[in-house]
């Protein structure tokens, strides 16, 4: 008991000590606040608000229904050029997609013949453009289509294929990004701040302090694992609340709970591996480079950015070893599917597992550091 007790207290000590460390509470006020919120809206995957533009010289019933068939969120409402002017209006940059249809179009589709649609696309936007592309060939081929139905030109499609997408109905990204973002920073400051209080001990010399006090390694290293871990614990939890939830407009499916024990599980591993970059380490410096190489492939290998099932079969069995990657599963099982412990249960044990060993092998070495320090 007067174990536990110490490591309480010194526990609490490394609270007092972050709470006077302002750099480091500026990036953990802004890892949950802006970052996640920026990572979720600033990067597009899908077409939002793009700016179109339509040069009609066919005027036809069909083409005015495929100036119509265009609107928001996607696109801007359709704005109509003069015909011939769509070069100019694109070089000064006031549309993205400009969409020209030839005269006597919907005669030529009548005829059974196969008239052009020009389209200039603004390729400057990489991804908007890509993406646009598609989903401009794909409005354009859905109407002409409907048209030639309906003016008894061919007979419809036997089959009618019907997409209904799972666990995010209308594809989200926002959504989808913001869960990960969120996760992805819980990954990064769980393993800086405890590695980096490790640092400062040593930078400092106050580890010598704290060896001269009845304390053992393990108390050491557990106290400042409980408080670095608790403290992005309580920051994750107020980052789903009124970050995720209050400005992003997510919805968790799943238990809130239960995702906060999903993330209690994965920073008792991350604060290890924390632990064990320090020890390893011999400088700030040193920490540093490793988080990178460490965090990472951690991050990259986890599923939030690719599927685990899309790497190749050897890598796929690597990243069971990967705490990162059972995190993300249970957490994006929580949050999107609704999952209970039924589920995830497989997920939280490998966690445990992963984190027993890795305190394990992260508190032989503190003890071998310190006793160097020492």
């Amino acid at each position: 008991m007067k174990r536990l007790h110490c490591i309480f207290w010194l526990g609490l000590k490394e609270m007092m000590s972050l709470r006077r460390d302002w750099v480091m509470m500026a990036l953990l006020v802004w890892s949950f606040t802006l970052a996640p919120v920026m990572e979720a809206t600033g990067v597009a995957t899908s077409v939002n608000n793009a700016s179109i533009a339509f040069a009609d010289e066919d005027n036809s019933p069909l083409s005015r229904a495929l100036a119509a068939a265009f609107f928001p969120p996607e696109f801007q409402p359709v704005v109509q050029i003069a015909p011939g002017s769509g070069a100019d209006r694109m070089d000064a940059g006031d549309f993205l997609f400009i969409i020209a249809v030839p005269p006597g179009f919907e005669k030529d589709i009548r005829a059974g013949r196969a008239p052009e649609i020009q389209v200039l696309i603004d390729a400057t936007a990489m991804e908007q453009a890509g993406i646009g592309a598609n989903y401009i060939t794909n409005i354009l081929g859905s109407e002409i289509r409907r048209f030639a139905i309906g003016a008894d030109l061919f007979d419809p499609p036997l089959v009618d294929i019907i997409l209904r997408s799972a666990f995010n109905p209308n594809r989200d990204t926002v959504r989808f990004a913001g869960i990960v973002a969120l996760i992805g920073q819980i990954m990064w400051l769980t393993t800086i701040l405890t590695g980096a209080a490790m640092i400062r001990e040593r930078e400092h010399g106050t580890i010598e302090h704290l060896l001269a006090m009845p304390l053992a390694p393990f108390d050491i290293a557990m106290a400042k694992i409980w408080a670095n871990a608790a403290v992005v614990l309580v920051a994750s939890g107020l980052s789903l609340v009124f970050v995720m939830q209050g400005t992003l407009g997510i919805s968790i499916a799943g238990s809130k709970m239960l995702f906060l024990v999903a993330t209690g599980l994965f920073l008792f591993t991350a604060t290890a591996l924390g632990v064990f970059l320090a020890t390893i380490a011999r400088s700030m410096a040193q920490f540093a480079l490793l988080v990178m190489l460490t965090i990472l492939p951690m991050l990259m290998l986890s599923g939030g950015e690719t599927p685990v099932e899309s790497q190749p079969a050897w890598l796929q069995a690597g990243t069971l070893f990967l705490p990162s990657r059972h995190y993300m599963s249970a957490s994006q099982a929580i949050a999107f599917k609704g999952a209970g412990i039924d589920t995830v249960w497989l997920e939280f044990m490998w966690m445990a597992l992963l984190g027993t060993v890795l305190l394990t092998i992260s508190l032989l070495l503190f003890r071998q550091s310190v006793a160097q320090d020492g």
